[in-house]
């Protein structure tokens, strides 16, 4: 490392020269070799650099340093704790992302608990559907001939419920027929055709 004064500097095109007693030519320096000071140069400054050939054959000064005048990068030393601020960034980034995920997950799992009530319910009607017996015209033609329609006669309106439950108690086939479509406990339909009395040689 060489030691010597600005001998001379062009602030305007920002290069100069050292004066070195140890070296036989004064060096050439450019301002980018001091781009780390906190300050630029001026004469009479002590510059403590080093000497490397350029290609033209020429030698400047390289990893400069001005004496008494901090470099750049010791400055920023203070404010290490700026450099906590993206590790925060991060975190805060991380915190966002893993609320976005779970929010995501609790709106799927919410969409997929209602599509499954959805088709449980579909199923339940199909099977409905599919268990609900369809009376065609053929069913009603076969209720009727099963089910023959019982005639009331029109005089049923001098008939009255009266407790009687029985053929022998009956004074005409219409009153049993009354009797058995419109009173409880009667006993005088056996078979279920509708036709009380059938065996009644009264009527």
């Amino acid at each position: 490392m060489n030691k010597g004064l600005l001998k001379s500097w062009k602030t305007d095109k920002g290069f100069g020269f050292i004066k070195s007693d140890i070296l036989e030519h004064d060096t050439f320096i450019h301002i980018s070799a001091l781009k780390h000071m906190s300050r630029k140069p001026k004469v009479g400054d002590t510059i403590y650099f080093d000497v490397a050939t350029q290609s033209d054959g020429k030698s400047k000064a390289i990893n400069c340093r001005i004496e008494g005048v901090a470099e750049l990068k010791l400055l920023k030393a203070p404010n290490q704790k700026n450099n906590n601020q993206p590790h925060r960034i991060a975190k805060s980034n991380f915190a966002s992302s893993f609320l976005g995920k779970v929010a995501s997950i609790s709106i799927i799992a919410v969409l997929g608990f209602v599509a499954v009530n959805k088709y449980t319910h579909y199923q339940s009607n199909e099977q409905f559907n599919n268990h609900t017996p369809v009376i065609t015209n053929a069913d009603l033609a076969t209720f009727d001939e099963q089910y023959p329609k019982v005639v009331i006669p029109k005089n049923t309106q001098n008939f009255t419920c009266d407790g009687r439950q029985y053929c022998t108690e009956m004074r005409s086939r219409e009153e049993a027929v009354f009797f058995i479509n419109n009173c409880p406990n009667t006993k005088m339909d056996g078979d279920g055709d509708g036709d009380p009395c059938e065996n009644d040689t009264r009527f």
